[in-house]
């Protein structure tokens, strides 16, 4: 009996031994030949190169400098790791001591990614330029424990010069990576203007290669190889605009804007002051950070579609449409302005910019001269909620559209946005500000271009910058913005804008009457500091400190004729609209013309 079990006790064991090989040896073989295959082919992700950015002349704005990535192997003995970093560091030293490399820094990186689970190089110098690195790339390329790539760095040729529109890109953090993996493998993000904002087209595609390696990761053989992709933009601006608003700008802060009124492209933008781009790709100092931050210019500011301004008299066309609208005002209802309106219990006065008065006023008068008892007498007759509709859908309060990231949306204030945001009711005096662009209204550079461009072609227009990607123009659509009825009362709008430059009685006409262009006007001021009503004589802006003047905007298109450029000015603690913004219309008007833009025949 014992020699029965023990028999069948072996004849049991050499069955699941035989049963166990005829699984690994004919069962499994696909599956492990399948492994073995995997474990043979080496499928690496190739980072595209950053397209390029160009303005509407094909000069480069954003670029790609060539140069070269330094990677050490992984788990080097600390001995190994400090003998190749010291090499390293030797064969770069500079005699200026600020691109001189950091041993200390290339340690920390390299240990900050080693781990007994990476077998990839490890890349610990982000980038050296071409010249720096070619006369040792034979040297470096000899040792085993060091490897050197291709790589490239982005660059801005023009530096500050139209810094808020272009943009800058930076370093890819743990939040940029998992809302887009392709950062990983380049590294780098848009982080303000089109930089940022077309982002997903200027990053480009990844390649791939796939390669068979032995054990020790030889490469043996290449299987296959997809090349990355990249697609450059083109801008409408112009480069040589942009350097003329710069020099106009330069004793200024602020925002000026030139827009095509048929189209809605930008063809020149500037938001002042400007700043530096390139210290912003590798990473700016501390210093440079706290430096621009406490400016009280904002230079770090997108002023252009982030500046929020009271509009002052510019949003008398606007505000003049609406009292238009409501079928209780028509062009040739008059009030009289006596310096002032006197309204409520305790007889207030709100005032007119002209301590005597105009007299009697319609609308074309009150654009003209920019009354501003014209615009409180209406308010009251209209009311605030009829003006509020009306002003957001000509555009205040919302998105204008423009390509650039986080545009504001301003504020168009009325009863129902004051009890939410307040919760706190709505009064008269507040309807009457508003009229005249004050109080709690607040707007965007770019909203007052797209609404003087629409007043001129009347049309829905998209602000852009944008011109063509890879060579291929990029077509934005017009809308109908304005009412059959609204269409109607433009002309007399554009008349009265008109007579704002060329009339002796407009508020413009002592600074751009005599332009080679002729042009269409309305100038503002829109106050920073209230007026006590003790104050009898209002002080002049000259007398004021910086800080507390009023901004000064002028906006205006032209040819008056044929309208092909609407401009928007506008100047921060400027003072007066027309003495300060007047010049500078007036000579962007004539840049204009003199570089072809608006041709000669136009202006006759």
């Amino acid at each position: 009996m014992r020699l029965k079990i023990a028999a069948f006790f072996v004849i049991f064991v050499w069955v699941l031994i035989l049963s166990r090989l005829y699984y690994l040896s004919i069962v499994s073989n696909e599956e492990y030949a399948s492994i073995a295959k995997e474990n043979a082919i080496k499928t690496k992700d190739i980072p595209p190169t950053r397209g390029q950015i160009l303005d509407s002349k094909g000069r480069p704005v954003a670029i790609n400098l060539l140069g070269y990535s330094l990677f050490l192997a992984p788990h080097l003995k600390n001995e190994e790791l400090n003998k190749e970093i010291s090499y390293i560091v030797d064969v770069f030293k500079d005699q200026n001591s600020s691109k001189d490399l950091n041993a200390s820094l290339i340690e920390k990186e390299y240990k900050k990614q080693n781990s007994p689970y990476n077998q990839e190089f490890i890349k610990v110098v982000d980038f050296l330029d071409y010249d720096r690195v070619i006369p040792h790339f034979a040297r470096l390329n000899l040792r085993s424990n060091l490897m050197v790539e291709p790589a490239s760095l982005r660059h801005y040729p023009y530096d500050s010069l139209a810094s808020h529109v272009v943009g800058y890109v930076g370093r890819a953090t743990a939040r940029d990576i998992e809302k887009n993996p392709l950062s990983r493998l380049t590294n780098i993000m848009g982080r303000s203007g089109v930089e940022a904002y077309y982002n997903d087209i200027l990053q480009g595609k990844k390649g791939e290669r796939q390669t068979k390696v032995t054990a020790l990761n030889h490469i043996v053989e290449e299987i296959s190889y997809v090349k990355p992709q990249s697609s450059d933009i083109s801008l409408h601006i112009d480069m040589e605009i942009q350097e003329f608003l710069k020099d106009l700008y330069k004793d200024h802060s602020g925002a000026v804007i030139i827009m095509d009124v048929e189209t809605g492209a930008i063809i020149g933008a500037g938001s002042f002051p400007e700043y530096s781009l390139n210290p912003f790709v590798t990473g700016i100092s501390s210093a440079e950070w706290n430096e621009l931050i406490n400016d009280l210019d904002h230079p770090f500011t997108n002023k252009l579609a982030n500046g929020l301004y009271p509009p002052g008299s510019v949003i008398k066309m606007a505000m003049s449409l609406a009292f238009l609208n409501s079928g209780k005002i028509t062009k040739d209802t008059s009030h009289f302005c006596g310096g002032y309106l006197e309204y409520g219990k305790n007889k207030h006065k709100f005032r007119c910019w002209k301590r005597w008065g105009h007299g009697d006023m319609n609308m074309n008068d009150s654009i003209r001269e920019s009354c501003d008892v014209y615009y409180y007498e209406n308010s009251l007759i209209v009311g605030i909620d009829f003006i509020a509709a009306n002003l957001e859908k000509f555009g205040f309060g919302k998105k204008s559209g423009v390509d650039l990231p986080n545009e504001f949306l301003g504020t168009v204030p009325s009863k129902a946005w004051k009890m939410e945001k307040y919760n706190q009711p709505w009064y008269i005096g507040e309807t009457i500000i508003t009229s005249i662009g004050q109080g709690s209204m607040l707007v965007t550079p770019i909203q007052m271009a797209k609404h003087t461009a629409e007043i001129a072609s009347g049309k829905g227009l998209t602000p852009h910058f944008l011109k063509s990607i890879d060579g291929k123009e990029v077509e934005f659509d017009t809308y109908e913005v304005f009412s059959s009825f609204e269409k109607d009362q433009l002309p007399a709008i554009r008349h009265a804008m008109y007579e704002v430059s060329n009339h002796p009685k407009g508020t413009a006409y002592r600074y751009t009457n005599d332009s080679r262009v002729k042009i269409a006007t309305k100038t503002g001021t829109a106050q920073v500091v209230s007026i006590p009503q003790s104050e009898k004589v209002r002080m002049k802006e000259k007398d004021m400190e910086y800080y507390q003047r009023s901004h000064a905007w002028i906006v205006g298109f032209g040819p008056y004729e044929k309208p092909k450029y609407a401009v928007t000015v506008l100047v921060e603690h400027g003072g007066g609209g027309s003495s300060v913004g007047g010049p500078i219309i007036k000579r962007v008007f004539e840049k204009l013309l003199d570089m072809g833009y608006i041709d000669e025949n136009a202006t006759k």
